[in-house]
């Protein structure tokens, strides 16, 4: 599969069939990692894989709305970055958790992002909640946790919405090619 029949194809997934992801599969996206970008090649950004069910379940509760998928997720990375380290720790992390959701289509597995940054449970940050869960030094920061697993079939919706190619513009704003 070519990179522009993974933009297709891709799907946020919030459904996944009770199937372990493999060790190896698991690896291999993880390698992809080394391949990322960072700004002045600081790589502030780190991760942590969750297979724990436990865990898993903990972490689907860690905001309001939104991470319940967590809970039937056989994977999850949490990703994270030293937020003392770089000044654009949150792009750097956002192109890793791009990087992780494209890498899984290739794999034959399905991924959603869970957004962390700015999100709550009651009034307490879910970064706050999730830091303390899993040990993270006050350092860091959370960005998101992408779900990853084996798409449940049944789930599969086609896209309804598109990025409209109207909002392109050619060397002005409102200027059409």
């Amino acid at each position: 599969m070519d990179l522009i029949e993974i933009f297709q194809t891709r799907r946020s997934i919030r459904s996944f069939i009770d199937k372990p992801v493999e060790k190896e599969k698991i690896r291999k996206l993880l390698g992809c990692l080394q391949y990322l970008p960072s700004s002045r090649s600081i790589f502030p950004t780190e991760f942590i894989v969750i297979d724990d069910k436990e865990i898993l379940i903990k972490l689907a509760d860690c905001r309001d709305h939104g991470a319940s998928l967590l809970e039937h997720a056989p994977v999850a990375i949490v990703v994270l970055a030293n937020a003392q380290k770089s000044d654009v720790w949150i792009e750097d992390s956002a192109i890793a958790s791009t990087f992780l959701l494209l890498s899984t289509v290739e794999l034959g597995l399905g991924a959603c992002w869970v957004q962390i940054r700015k999100r709550k449970k009651g009034k307490i940050s879910a970064d706050a909640i999730i830091s303390h869960m899993l040990n993270i030094p006050p350092d860091f920061s959370i960005l998101s946790i992408i779900a990853i697993g084996y798409v449940d079939e049944n789930y599969i919706k086609p896209k309804s919405k598109f990025f409209s190619l109207d909002k392109i513009y050619f060397n002005h704003y409102n200027s059409k090619l």
